[in-house]
């Protein structure tokens, strides 16, 4: 029995969508690929790649998991959310400042690429500035894609 017949078994590919599974495959592709080129570029340009950069990948995926830690019942104020820390406006606000995080990382990017390595004539590597910019977009896309990729949870969940 090959793997793709097993995961075909498995209790859980038959009861989620189809949609649920693409859009979860296709998140975590994209997550793993811009952490992946970031490691990438701090291995073989280690001079020219500041511990500084980090931090706008890192703020991208504090924004991945602010904005997918709440489901779209939970931003609908569904009657089934009604405990918890925050009200449905503190909801909104976590999001919005998920989101926020996620658009501040994606503009220090391009300002750190664009000062630090295209207009800078002492760097004769620019490459590294175009795969931050990459890193920070494909965690953003990834965010966006797993949080608005899936159906409600209401569609899914009663089919355990």
């Amino acid at each position: 029995m090959s793997i793709v017949d097993r995961i075909r078994g498995a209790y859980w590919f038959e009861l989620l969508p189809r949609r649920t599974i693409l859009a979860t495959v296709v998140a975590a592709l994209l997550f793993f690929s811009g952490w992946w080129i970031i490691i990438d570029i701090a291995s073989v340009y280690p001079k020219t790649f500041s511990f500084s950069y980090y931090i706008c990948g890192i703020l991208g995926t504090i924004s991945f998991i602010m904005v997918n830690a709440i489901s779209n019942d939970m931003l609908h104020g569904a009657p089934a959310y009604s405990g918890g820390i925050l009200s449905p406006t503190g909801i909104k606000v976590f999001l919005f400042a998920g989101f926020v995080l996620g658009f501040t990382s994606i503009i220090a990017t391009i300002w750190i690429m664009i000062a630090e390595f295209t207009v800078n004539d002492s760097q004769t590597d620019k490459y590294p500035g175009y795969a931050l910019l990459m890193h920070n977009v494909f965690i953003f896309l990834a965010t966006l894609i797993y949080k608005f990729g899936p159906p409600t949870e209401s569609d899914y969940l009663g089919n355990f």
